[in-house]
């Protein structure tokens, strides 16, 4: 569905990401783990139409997206939860949901793509008039994920979506996560919480100062000893 072929981005002499190749098929969760700094969020920035490559090919079902505007991405199925939300604090949950139902794609069945919202996160549905400035952290990243299925996308590109979340609350994002997978969607994620994005993941990359530096599929990423030390505590015996 995506391939990701020689991918560079750089910001000035700054190399954010060098030489990236990755793929993703159609219905299955992948993840990129890696610490701060290491490109991925450049490349999900890239995926999404926000950050143009230096060099390399972006193909998502066979068509090369370099040079497409955001918007138009949209059109064709994609769409970014980026780091920091980017919801409209002045607007309300519901106003703020039905921005992300302006694409073409989504004007068919808008109302009951809502309803799916709503029954996915109920606290949205409970305070459909409230201010979105005014929720929480985990509540305001409820709506963001919202209003990205609200455009009815094929992928779904989440950009560290429990940062900042309270545990209890990165347990709820997570839980609703997992029901998302269940609809067949198909999910690219970058995520610091390696432990509980490698429960829900099919498969895996690994990135280090802009290079992917391993992949695999996901319950043998977990497993693997050096995974463990650096991302998930130190312990094989805590994969839970």
């Amino acid at each position: 569905m995506l391939e990701i072929r020689d991918l560079t981005i750089a910001y000035g002499k700054h190399i954010a990401l060098d030489r990236a190749t990755l793929n993703v098929a159609q219905g299955t969760m992948v993840a990129i783990l890696g610490a701060n700094g290491a490109g991925k969020s450049s490349l999900l920035g890239a995926i999404g139409g926000r950050v143009q490559p230096t060099a390399g090919e972006i193909v998502y079902r066979g068509q090369s997206l370099l040079g497409r505007p955001a918007h138009l991405l949209v059109e064709q199925g994609i769409a970014l939860v980026p780091e920091g939300r980017g919801i409209f604090p002045g607007l309300s949950v519901l106003d703020n949901l039905r921005l992300g139902a302006i694409a073409k794609r989504a004007a068919t069945g808008a109302n009951a793509q809502m309803e799916e919202v709503f029954a996915l996160f109920p606290k949205l549905a409970q305070r459909r008039s409230q201010l979105a400035g005014t929720m929480s952290g985990g509540e305001q990243q409820m709506v963001a994920i919202g209003r990205a299925l609200m455009s009815k996308p094929d992928l779904l590109l989440l950009d560290e979506p429990s940062l900042g979340l309270a545990p209890i609350v990165v347990k709820e994002v997570f839980a609703a996560l997992s029901r998302i997978r269940e609809t067949g969607l198909t999910i690219l994620i970058v995520e610091q919480n390696a432990r509980a994005t490698l429960e829900l993941a099919d498969f895996a990359y690994l990135m280090e100062v802009g290079r992917i530096s391993g992949a695999g599929p996901a319950s043998q990423i977990k497993s693997d000893p050096a995974v463990v030390r650096a991302f998930l505590g130190g312990t094989l015996a805590k994969t839970r």
